[in-house]
């Protein structure tokens, strides 16, 4: 203890010259310090709903929507109170209301211990101990400096951590230890994926969709109610990610993109992961403004943050500061300062508050003290700053915990929890055919305008098969034309294969766009798999007969229409099941450059096998025989085009003697001579394609059935005493 007072004193001592406590915040009773002509009045906690007068009533409007009468859910005090003489904070747009109310709901946490293994090295307790609540109405911010157990502690509250993970502690929501049903809730990434080629109010519409049960027309108020509220006007008919004459939306407009996003099922509560991350200092403070007008709807908001401008730290109503998962202080924003005061570390006047408390509680300061000893400044402001920062969170943590600031979140807190309120209600998912038949025209919609999905392929198709066709044309009808004809298909059909590769970016964005919707169940495995393939089978199909006609013509093909479209629909069989294997190795690595890389392996493997370059019975039984040449359908694609050609013809052998197609290909390729095995391999091709999304769906499955168990086992955690 000597320790910390000495070094809270020589803390004090050097921070004295800019602001002393005294001058800076009275030291007897701490105040809000408001405008000119307002009356100063202390801070209290007891702006908090006591659920004898806060019921909130729910009314089902006509059109599917719902409206709160919020007035019987009084807001925060500290509403009021965000424009102070010391923290400046722009005021609210004026006219800039939400006509329609949303229904918050009490979040309270108590005790909350969050271990995730090998997660520290140094203990895998990443949160420790932790309480607070948020009301509805306010903002609640998680602050602290990185890997301090932000993210972890809103994951926690919206039942969302990792496999590795376990929770010990409360989490009540209007007083019930219970998970927030589907809808209730909002939970917006720190690193959203959106869809660049849609507008604003095109994502917003279809997300709706996704997510709402009822009729078309109903969902359209829904949608410009979140662009409202997120204040999208300007931008609603504007391409997300632009296009090569129009740049796309700047951040902060993307970052209010996935938050309106969140808002169209109207939710109760709204987590949001780093709401400013990589935000300027214009756009986080317009960032906030907005936030700040969502919960003056009566919205729940809670959201970590890092940083933050004097005035964005202004419209903050709670703050929950964390370092190494120890909770430094819980309560009123302003109050934090006076805590500090009290603790011998007193905010500078010049100094942003969220930056002195970082600058309080980050031990990476400790290694630029290091440096600062040895630097000596001409003025000596440097080498002053001495202090280290672990005695400085020991005294912080010491000192919150015996003050009357944690006393009153205790008694908040049992307040909260000793009566149940109104239970939040599931508030229902939209059909699977429905989503289905959206997620099937949104990706219609999305490839028809991404010029990197098919349509460049398809040129890249087109030039590979004139080039082909072009290197291999004028072979004639002779039987000297076989072999040379054999290698023209199966160039085709290897090249074209190694060209669908060109679609792995395609793809993880694909997943990429699921994973997203799904962590939030907008989307379903099946249902997305689905649609994207309903969806891409229209350019799979441009592409095949694209450039199986330049192709077939130019190497001259029997000129026969039923042979024609056998060529076609072999061709297309073999880039679905491209596609279907681009998909299956893009979900495994979710990593363009390993998934081109592993592909490109494959391809080789199999065009090796394929009996090409050495007839299939020739070739070595274990391996390559069984089962590698089963598995290349490269094998039944050049043997099913093969047989469609040459079964059924025959050649002249001197003036005499002729020989079938079959026994002229009999030395160069293996066939079957039976008419119907062209159909059998058609039949193979395409339940290969379905083979490879069985397998997709597989994979994606078992990582969601694991979130879902994961999410049971935290509950029944929740319901636990805790074993401390």
């Amino acid at each position: 203890m000597e320790e910390i007072h000495s070094q809270s004193d020589h803390y004090r001592s050097s921070s004295s010259s800019a602001s002393s406590p005294a001058s800076r915040v009275p030291s007897s009773n701490f105040f809000y310090l408001r405008k000119p002509g307002a009356h100063r009045q202390p801070i209290s906690f007891e702006d908090s709903p006591d659920w004898d007068d806060t019921d909130i009533e729910v009314k089902v409007e006509e059109g599917g929507g719902d409206s709160i009468n919020a007035a019987t859910t009084p807001a925060s005090p500290s509403l009021s109170k965000i424009n102070s003489g010391s923290l400046p904070s722009p005021p609210l747009p004026e006219g800039a209301i939400v006509s329609r109310k949303i229904a918050g709901a009490s979040v309270a946490w108590k005790d909350l211990t969050i271990t995730i293994k090998g997660k520290r090295k140094y203990s895998d307790k990443v949160v420790k101990s932790s309480n607070g609540y948020a009301l509805p109405g306010t903002m609640t911010v998680i602050m602290g400096p990185a890997k301090s157990g932000k993210s972890t502690l809103l994951r926690a509250l919206a039942g969302r951590l990792p496999e590795s993970a376990r929770i010990y502690g409360e989490v009540h929501i209007n007083g019930v230890k219970a998970h927030m049903p589907y809808g209730s809730y909002g939970f917006v990434e720190r690193e959203t994926t959106l869809i660049g080629s849609l507008t604003v109010r095109e994502f917003l519409y279809y997300s709706a969709l996704l997510q709402i049960p009822g009729f078309f027309f109903q969902k359209r108020s829904v949608v410009e109610d979140a662009i409202l509220a997120m204040s999208l006007g300007d931008y609603a008919n504007k391409l997300i990610g632009g296009h090569c004459y129009m740049k796309g939306l700047p951040r902060g407009e993307r970052r209010r993109v996935s938050i309106a996003r969140e808002l169209v099922m109207r939710p109760h509560v709204l987590f949001i992961d780093e709401p400013l991350y990589h935000l300027d200092s214009v756009s986080a403070l317009l960032m906030m403004v907005t936030l700040k007008k969502l919960a003056s709807t009566g919205c729940t908001l809670i959201f970590t943050i890092y940083q933050s401008s004097t005035e964005v730290f202004g419209l903050f109503d709670r703050i929950c500061l964390l370092s190494n998962g120890n909770t430094l202080f819980f309560g009123e924003t302003l109050a934090c300062l006076q805590h500090f005061s009290n603790a011998g570390f007193p905010c500078p006047i010049m100094q942003s508050p969220s930056d002195h408390f970082l600058r309080a509680i980050n031990t990476d300061f400790d290694r630029i003290i290091a440096m600062c000893k040895n630097w000596q400044d001409d003025h000596g402001e440097l080498s002053s700053v001495t202090m280290d920062t672990a005695v400085a969170i020991r005294t912080l943590e010491a000192t919150y915990k015996s003050s009357a600031d944690a006393a009153a979140v205790e008694t908040m807190i049992l307040k909260l929890t000793e009566k149940e309120g109104p239970s939040l209600k599931s508030k229902g998912k939209a059909g699977s055919a429905t989503r289905v038949a959206v997620l099937t025209w949104r990706s219609l919609l999305i490839m028809s305008r991404e010029w990197k999905y098919y349509w460049l392929r398809l040129i890249l198709y087109m030039l590979l098969a004139l080039c082909i066709g072009t290197v291999f044309s004028g072979l004639g009808h002779s039987l000297s034309s076989v072999v040379t004809r054999v290698a023209a298909v199966f160039v085709f059909v290897s090249f074209s294969s190694i060209l669908s590769i060109a679609g792995v970016p395609a793809q993880l964005k694909e997943i990429k766009i699921y994973a997203c919707e799904q962590s939030n169940w907008h989307s379903g495995t099946l249902v997305f798999l689905l649609g994207q393939l309903l969806s891409s089978i229209p350019f799979v199909f441009l592409i095949s007969i694209s450039s199986s006609l330049v192709f077939y013509f130019l190497i001259g093909l029997r000129d026969q229409f039923s042979l024609l479209m056998y060529f076609v629909l072999n061709f297309f069989a073999c880039l679905l099941v491209n596609e279907g294997l681009v998909l299956f190795i893009a979900s495994i690595c979710q990593d363009i450059f390993w998934s081109i890389l592993i592909l490109l392996n494959i391809h080789v493997v199999m065009m090796l096998s394929a009996g090409y370059f050495r007839i299939r019975s020739a070739l070595p039984k274990p391996v390559w025989m069984y089962p590698v040449s089963y598995i290349a359908f490269h094998t039944y694609s050049v043997q099913g085009l093969l047989e469609n050609e040459y079964i059924g013809t025959s050649f002249a052998v001197g003036q005499v003697r002729t020989i079938s197609g079959y026994q002229a290909l009999r030395n160069v390729y293996d066939i079957s001579p039976d008419s119907n095995s062209r159909w059998e391999n058609l039949l193979v091709l395409f339940l290969m394609a379905v083979g490879f999304r069985v397998l997709v769906f597989v994979l994606l499955q078992f990582r969601v059935r694991n979130t879902l168990s994961l999410r049971r086992l935290l509950q029944c955690n929740q319901n636990t005493k805790n074993p401390r």
